[in-house]
């Protein structure tokens, strides 16, 4: 096949498939005695499984797992594979427990009795109770992310987190353990202090959702090529 011939089959321009080559997605190609480019039906095969991979995991991972694929051991190429998937899933999982979160605290909002002094926290039991570092609230607090009181004490000032601080400690946790970046949290948290809501977040976390599922189906699609070549590998 030519170049013209393997753009057209994959949806590359001729410049990209050769781009590709040279990147170590595909095989290099055989040339004809003019030094022409002879590509095969593998070469095909390679370009359509990096388009989805690429899709599913990013086009540096992507361009890796292609060219170990390749000179990997079979049971070295499913394990990579499976790692992916596994990856990926991990990135769902945790989107769906900031989604969780969330959803928790939308319902607290409407439940929660007047405070009392009893219901505020040190930096040690928020940390504590979060799982993160007292440092971490440190640095969230100096973003604009948690805003605690300051209280007196006989060793100078310290600390001390309120209702409000508590749940916007605990929906910046739940946003940074679904993947978000500082920027979009402190959005999140604008939103939440200007509605008292979490509905924007909410929807942030659906549209990561659906995408993570896109992603998903890529990578199926992708290993059933992925397949294919490591079974080639295995019979040659």
């Amino acid at each position: 096949m030519t170049t013209a011939a393997v753009a057209a089959a994959t949806g590359y321009s001729a410049q990209q498939v050769r781009d590709l080559e040279a990147l170590g997605v595909v095989p290099d190609a055989a040339r004809s005695h003019t030094g022409y480019r002879q590509f095969s039906a593998a070469h095909v095969c390679a370009l359509r499984a990096y388009r989805d991979l690429a899709h599913a995991v990013g086009p540096v991972d992507a361009r890796k797992a292609m060219q170990a694929i390749r000179t990997l051991p079979p049971e070295q190429g499913v394990a990579l594979i499976c790692g992916l998937h596994a990856k990926l899933n991990d990135e769902r999982s945790q989107a769906l427990a900031a989604r969780s979160a969330l959803e928790s605290i939308r319902a607290e909002a409407t439940t929660d009795a007047e405070p009392v002094d009893g219901d505020a926290m040190t930096i040690t039991e928020l940390s504590q109770a979060l799982g993160v570092k007292a440092s971490t609230l440190r640095f969230w607090e100096k973003v604009g992310l948690v805003a605690p009181d300051r209280v007196t004490t006989r060793a100078g000032t310290a600390r001390r987190y309120t209702l409000s601080a508590i749940r916007e400690a605990r929906i910046t946790a739940a946003l940074r353990a679904g993947g978000y970046r500082i920027p979009d949290v402190q959005k999140a948290i604008t939103a939440v202090r200007d509605l008292n809501d979490v509905s924007h977040s909410l929807a942030a976390l659906d549209t990561r959702l659906e995408a993570i599922a896109q992603r998903a189906l890529a990578l199926l699609r992708a290993g059933a090529l992925l397949a294919g070549m490591i079974e080639s590998a295995r019979a040659a």
